[in-house]
């Protein structure tokens, strides 16, 4: 059996993976020398970050079931690209997205702007509100794609038996709708749950102060200014205990059986109003198209202003990216061949940013922490989108090796030839959506490079945060849009390489 077909692979990026996240939690907590007692700032951390992660949570799954009900039994003209949509804020830089909803939600937005000329009072961006806002935009798509595909899974043939019975609208939903929604919205809220926990960027940029400071910002903070790694190292811990919490809960509770095999036809509906379900659409799409519109907007005239240290840290993203994406793309492509997916889940069960703090204290006494920021960068970044990655490639990979490794043991096909004519060829379309999809979170990034990078190794997304924090408002947009578009294209360029002649 060949080397690729075997274990060796995945043993070695398996110990890799291990060794790189938990290391650095290791030398955190030697440095740290004991977590002792969470203190009244952190509880304070924790309830706000509880709290703007049950709302938002609940917000996003609450607005995402009009809309996802509306896509399920509507068909017109645009709705893959509306359904397309849905899937953009996941890749969007949340720098972006933030500035985005300022020139929505801000104090000189669309919004205040019009509730003025109406001689209304204005809304407040920063705080609890601005957080939910920015949170409810990221999750609410996919929230609709969870329930979407749960909505479509339901046969059709149950929809066409409960209008023949002559079934209200409101016995079809009790009957038919409410029993998939008790199934399947524990486990969305639960996935939203978790990524709010973690928030870091949309607390940096929109929490408004101390009463607004998520776990993830108070490690920041913690390391960045007082450099108290014990604190740190607690509240990652506090943070992985709750994440861990959300986990069990939507396991317990997100559990039932389905609705059984149908012929596959398309759903057709003719209950409920066409109206409502458009306007609940509409909404839905104004919602997440006004702030990336604006970002176009207020960018274009900004490009002009773009200076050679932006551009240089637009060099230094699209380096990070492609570094991350080779990186995690080569741990992925063993691991997913050998059910290695619990391994890479320790990227994101754990703080990025306690991740990052540990490997600078690794390298410490060999070299100056500052000179390796985009290394480290790198590093965490292909660990954060390992599970990604993972998710994407296992049940291809499985297939192959399956269908293949006995054929190709027969034929005795080398290593090489094992990966070049067997498993490459058809893994190149999830391949290239894995890819693309790394490239994009990476080049996106606000997070370790916000602890350590120097103005010389400053990645865009850093950029564009400094530029907001300088009231250079016009020069971030610029920024802005420049890093909308290399995040986009990076997704595009690798997803389409991976779907050319893909049959050939």
């Amino acid at each position: 059996m060949t080397i690729w077909q075997g274990r060796g692979p995945a043993v070695v990026a398996g110990l890799a993976v291990a060794g790189l996240t938990l290391g650095p939690v290791a030398a955190v907590l030697w440095r740290a020398e004991g977590l002792g007692a969470p203190g009244p700032a952190d509880w304070l951390a924790v309830r706000f970050t509880l709290m703007q992660a049950l709302l938002s949570a609940g917000l996003s799954v609450l607005l995402a079931i009009p809309v996802a009900r509306a896509l399920a039994r509507r068909r017109f003209r645009g709705r893959g690209a509306l359904v397309a949509l849905m899937g953009a804020p996941f890749i969007l830089p949340v720098i972006v997205a933030v500035l985005g909803l300022l020139s929505v939600f801000g104090r000189s937005g669309v919004l205040n702007d019009g509730l003025g000329l109406l001689g209304l009072p204005s809304v407040k961006i920063y705080g609890l509100q601005g957080v939910l806002v920015a949170h409810v935009f990221y999750n609410l798509p996919l929230a609709v794609r969870l329930l979407l595909q749960a909505w479509l899974a339901i046969p059709s043939e149950r929809f066409r038996l409960a209008a023949s019975l002559g079934l209200t609208p409101m016995a079809m939903f009790r009957t038919l709708e409410w029993p998939m929604l008790l199934r399947i919205v524990p486990g969305a809220f639960a996935v939203i749950f978790v990524i709010c926990l973690s928030s870091f960027a949309v607390a940096l940029a929109l929490g408004g102060g101390p009463r607004a400071t998520t776990v993830e910002l108070a490690i920041y903070q913690a390391v960045r200014f007082d450099f108290d790694l014990g604190r740190a190292a607690l509240l990652s811990v506090i943070q992985l205990v709750l994440a861990l919490c959300a986990g069990l809960v939507a396991l317990k509770l997100g559990t039932g059986a389905g609705f059984g095999a149908g012929l596959d036809r398309a759903q057709q509906r003719w209950d409920g109003s066409a109206v409502l379900d458009a306007a609940w659409l509409a909404l839905a799409a104004l919602f997440l198209m006004l702030p990336l519109g604006m970002v176009v907007l207020k960018g274009l005239p900004g490009l002009a202003l773009l200076g050679a240290g932006t551009w240089q840290a637009a060099g230094n993203s699209i380096a990070v990216a492609l570094a991350s994406t080779v990186l995690c793309i080569g741990w992925a492509l063993p691991l997913a061949t050998r059910r290695g997916e619990m391994i890479g889940i320790l990227g994101i069960a754990l703080s990025p940013l306690v991740l990052g703090t540990g490997l600078f204290l690794i390298v410490r006494p060999f070299v100056n922490p500052l000179s390796v920021a985009l290394p480290v960068t790198v590093l965490v970044n292909a660990l954060v989108s390992l599970p990604f990655a993972l998710r994407i490639l296992r049940p291809e990979a499985e297939a192959v090796r399956h269908d293949y490794a006995r054929l190709s043991q027969a034929l005795g096909l080398t290593p090489l030839a094992w990966l070049r004519l067997v498993l490459l060829p058809r893994l190149r379309r999830p391949l290239g959506f894995a890819a693309g999809l790394t490239a994009a979170l990476s080049m996106g990034d606000l997070g370790v490079i916000a602890l350590f990078a120097d103005p010389d190794r400053a990645t865009l997304p850093l950029q564009v945060y400094r530029l907001m924090g300088a009231y250079r408002m016009e020069a971030a947009s610029g920024a802005a849009l420049l890093l909308l578009v290399l995040s986009f294209g990076a997704f595009w360029i690798f997803d389409r390489g991976g779907r050319v002649n893909v049959d050939a």
